[in-house]
């Protein structure tokens, strides 16, 4: 738990505590880190607003070194940084004030999800195009040889694409398959995470644009000129 107010975190705590969680906290996004470093966890509850670090600098920094479930907290509750967190790699976002309930539930839907993506077998033990490889088992995506760093949903949304190649996705298929069907959230989250992918593919060298608008519809993986 990561929250810079004492009576949040011992109120959550109490709620955790009667399910049989185990918690560690942190007051700061410093804290935090340093926590990350020392032991593995099986979720992050991060709070938004904090004084050193906010809770978007800190997602951004966990993302950087670790793939785990991270759940927002916060009073805010505007769709544009609902949108903000989940770009940047938080896994869900629920508003204060919140229900015990919900929160708990929220909880055991992230880490089963995040369980079953890490024992789940890839179609493919690689997957090869024109400049670029990605690795589904590894996790790993190569650009003209030179591994390029992607976010857990980055990872998870570019491979769900080429794995499905010619295939057009629509906002709500993509957000099911990374979010599962209990998301709330604005299904705009996706087109964040195509932004992203994008100017990281096209930073990285890759010369032309795999992941496709097909409007009205969404999204598909396809290489131009080439029906692979």
């Amino acid at each position: 738990m990561v929250d810079d107010e004492w009576n949040m975190r011992n109120l959550i705590r109490i709620y955790l505590t009667r399910e049989g969680i185990t918690t560690r906290e942190a007051s700061t996004g410093h804290e935090a880190l340093t926590l990350l470093k020392q032991q593995n966890f099986d979720l992050i509850l991060l709070d938004v607003m904090m004084p050193d670090m906010d809770g978007w600098q800190v997602c951004k920094a966990v993302r950087e070194v670790s793939s785990v479930p991270v759940l927002m907290l916060t009073a805010r509750s505007e769709t544009k940084d609902k949108v903000r967190g989940l770009g940047i790699g938080a896994d869900d976002y629920l508003t204060k004030p919140f229900e015990p309930e919900e929160l708990v539930a929220r909880i055991y839907s992230l880490v089963r999800r995040s369980m079953l993506t890490s024992t789940q077998q890839p179609l493919k033990k690689v997957l090869s195009y024109p400049e670029l490889a990605i690795y589904p088992d590894a996790r790993e995506v190569h650009i003209l040889d030179t591994a390029v760093e992607f976010t857990l949903k980055e990872f998870d949304l570019l491979t769900a694409l080429a794995q499905n190649a010619h295939r057009v996705f629509t906002r709500e298929e993509l957000v099911e398959r990374l979010w599962g069907n209990d998301y709330e959230g604005e299904n705009r989250v996706i087109d964040t995470h195509i932004k992203n992918i994008r100017e990281k593919l096209h930073k990285a060298g890759l010369s032309y644009n795999p992941v496709q608008t097909v409007w009205g519809l969404g999204y598909k993986f396809e290489i131009p000129g080439n029906h692979l």
